[in-house]
């Protein structure tokens, strides 16, 4: 008679310890710190607004894409809507008006109002205008930077927004006068240098035909085109 095979048990194990996940915990809060010291720290925003993104998606149930990008966007939401509090935030709100920009855009230009107001070197004007751009909004871009630049005392980057702004909107006469005040700025040489990068842009808008009008919206210049076209 065969003897009994005994039964095969598994080894007994310790629980497994997850390093990933601890990592991601105290690189949590090493973001968190950082930008309780600076709120405006861009790059540490990015990072801590993908982690919220992550979280909100491992915890996502609906089946829907929109669903999800609204709960994902919805917790950068608060993550910046946090930050924004401190007087000092600006960043935060650039974030916020680009989150509600296209649900309430008078809210979303207030926001950026208040942020540029509290940063005065012109870095927060540049980063709006450029958020604006982007979203294919410079006249507001150029709006927003009528009341709130200041040639002699803003970043460069700053008066190179405002002109490709008014270039974009096809109001080239503002950026003809944008690109005149850029020589009230310290940074001779390289103030210099843009307006020499930026005239034939308007010269070429100037000479080119008049941009189509998109039904229920505003002609647009694009700037790659002109650049192409003066770059022949």
């Amino acid at each position: 008679m065969e003897p009994a095979t005994k039964p095969v048990t598994e080894p007994a194990t310790e629980p497994a310890t997850e390093p990933a996940t601890d990592h991601r915990e105290a690189t949590e809060i090493a973001l968190w710190q950082a930008l309780r010291e600076d709120p405006n720290d861009v790059s540490s925003f990015h990072a801590l607004a993908e982690m919220v993104r992550g979280h909100a998606a491992e915890s996502h149930t609906e089946s829907s894409t929109v669903d999800l990008q609204r709960a994902m966007d919805d917790a950068v939401w608060s993550l910046a809507e946090e930050l924004a509090h401190s007087g000092r935030a600006w960043y935060p709100l650039v974030e916020l008006a680009r989150l509600s920009l296209y649900d309430d855009r008078e809210a979303a230009m207030r926001r950026l109002g208040t942020a540029v107001a509290r940063e005065p070197t012109g870095l927060a004007l540049a980063t709006a205008l450029d958020m604006l751009r982007q979203a294919g909004l410079p006249g507001e871009a150029l709006n927003l930077g009528m009341g709130a630049w200041r040639p002699r005392e803003h970043l460069l980057v700053a008066g190179r927004h405002m002109v490709e702004s008014a270039i974009e909107a096809a109001r080239l006469s503002e950026a003809r006068r944008h690109l005149e005040a850029l020589e009230a700025h310290p940074e001779v040489e390289q103030a210099r240098a843009v307006r020499e990068d930026l005239a034939p842009l308007i010269e070429a808008a100037q000479a080119a035909p008049p941009p189509p009008t998109p039904s229920g919206g505003l002609a647009l210049i694009d700037l790659r085109d002109l650049r192409a076209e003066t770059e022949r």
